[in-house]
């Protein structure tokens, strides 16, 4: 079965099918979640079934909304079907635009929903091993560090994040945790 998700096509937003729309760089919508803790910023190496940046660390979660689908009903529903992660409804915090080559003659041409959810008790996950390999926390400072000297092992979006949008995305919440 085919996945359609919301593509520009010739201007107008059009169900359209989602490995076609990567092939030919349509630009589309996209949910991304970042969870938090604190300091710590709760990522995932997506599994190596996935069709594009298969092994790679990515932000909490992310995905296209269905068509119609609001994007803050897909953040909370992606949140349980890639992590298994109910009762948290992430905060809206910026909207971007963003293209990147992904691998494989793919690419993404994404705008994109960018929540953020915050979490003040352990929390338990059910990954999804059809989408997630791997989840682990990690200080932002240190994130952040590591992108830079290891690149090639984050995926493009993400490193998009953090380079270009991580005040917006994270905003003063990192800075009143660091207080804390």
């Amino acid at each position: 079965m085919n996945t359609m998700i919301p593509a520009w096509i010739d201007g107008t937003l059009t169900p359209t099918d989602k490995l076609l729309a990567h092939k030919k760089g349509l630009k589309h919508k996209a949910v991304s979640v970042f969870v938090v803790k604190g300091l710590d910023i709760l990522l995932q190496r997506r599994a190596l079934g996935k069709y594009h940046t298969p092994g790679l660390w990515a932000n909490t979660c992310c995905t296209h909304p269905m068509w119609d689908e609001q994007a803050s009903a897909c953040a909370v529903r992606r949140m349980q079907e890639e992590l298994g992660i109910t009762g948290l409804y992430p905060e809206y915090r910026h909207r971007l635009e963003y293209r990147a080559d992904v691998g494989n003659d793919l690419i993404e041409h994404e705008v994109v929903d960018i929540f953020l959810a915050h979490v003040h008790r352990p929390l338990k996950l059910m990954v999804n091993p059809d989408e997630v390999m791997d989840t682990r926390w990690v200080n932002y400072h240190d994130l952040i560090a590591e992108v830079a000297r290891h690149p090639e092992r984050f995926t493009p979006w993400l490193k998009i994040y953090l380079q270009n949008y991580a005040d917006t995305i994270f905003g003063p919440d990192l800075i009143i945790a660091s207080k804390s």
